[in-house]
């Protein structure tokens, strides 16, 4: 069953044994690093886009500055520092074999701080052919880039479009193989799937993926401690468009529009579903932000 198609009730036991058990869902914390000043970071709900077939799922983005700003405007509105200092690759080895200097986070980042009035697209669950192309025509249109979580099952379907992202600037994070509740496998699950999905990555776009997002928002140490062997770091969201419940496109404009703020992290979909609504939503709302005086960005590698 597709979770998009699950019950209610269904989905209420996965997010209340998450919240029991030994995990960290994003809704508990709000980022010490990356709250913004004056607001307070809104707990953001556990996505519950569909689950992934053999193909695996797909993943979100984040989006940058118009091109109207300035290729200078756009290099100030950037996240803040990695937390994690990167070593050096071991040999010519794979993404897994990176590592991050402790400490390792216990909390994904779930805002931005000191970049101004900035926001973050972010679109997860892709890529997917009939909907990830139109958002990648409207993000170029505005001269924006985004942050694109991908599933590795469907990304290694569809690498041409990774390569596209990575073309316009775009940052590409991990939203592991094939979309499972991380917190309901080993440690050694866990790896497989960031493993894998950053080791695609890497091959398709020359780079690693130095971001990843769990999928439901589910998260707990060892996937906190993997991702920091990766050389990854955990982001959330401020803001859940819910776009996966298919609510509408006028819903999704006024959820994103109403949670604006400086250093704000949308949450969308471009995959999982039927997200033509998704697609509608963003040409309507990214005119509307840019207008207002938002830089929508991306973080830097």
């Amino acid at each position: 069953m597709k979770n998009d198609q699950m019950p209610t009730g269904r989905r209420m036991v996965l997010r209340i044994a998450a919240a029991l058990g030994a995990t960290t869902t994003v809704g508990l914390f709000a980022s010490d690093r990356f709250a913004s000043p004056g607001r307070t970071a809104a707990p953001p709900a556990p996505s519950a886009s569909r689950a992934p077939g053999a193909a695996g799922a797909p993943g979100r983005a984040a989006v940058a500055p118009p091109a109207a700003a300035g290729p200078q405007a756009q290099a100030r509105a950037r996240l803040a520092p990695s937390a994690y200092r990167l070593q050096p690759m071991t040999g010519d080895g794979p993404a897994r074999f990176r590592r991050a200097v402790p400490p390792v986070r216990q909390r994904p980042f779930l805002r931005m701080s000191g970049t101004g009035r900035t926001m973050v697209l972010s679109f997860d669950d892709g890529p997917d052919p009939r909907y990830t192309p139109a958002i990648l025509s409207t993000l170029r249109a505005y001269g924006v880039r985004a942050m694109f979580f991908v599933c590795g099952g469907l990304a290694s379907a569809r690498p041409d479009l990774l390569r596209e992202m990575t073309a316009d600037g775009h940052v590409i994070g991990n939203h592991s193989w094939s979309h499972p509740n991380v917190t309901k496998l080993a440690p050694s699950a866990i790896r497989d799937e960031l493993g894998s999905t950053s080791d695609l990555i890497e091959r398709v776009t020359g780079t690693p993926p130095l971001w990843y997002r769990a999928p439901y928002g589910a998260w707990n140490r060892h996937s906190f401690e993997i991702g920091a062997e990766l050389g990854m770091e955990p982001l959330a969201w401020t803001v859940d468009t819910l776009d996966w419940t298919e609510p509408g496109t006028a819903s999704i404009v006024s959820r994103v529009l109403d949670g604006a703020g400086p250093g704000v992290v949308v949450l969308s979909h471009d995959a999982g579903g039927d997200r033509s609504q998704s697609v509608a939503a963003l040409k309507t709302y990214l005119p509307r932000l840019l207008s207002a005086g938002y830089h929508v960005t991306v973080p830097r590698r």
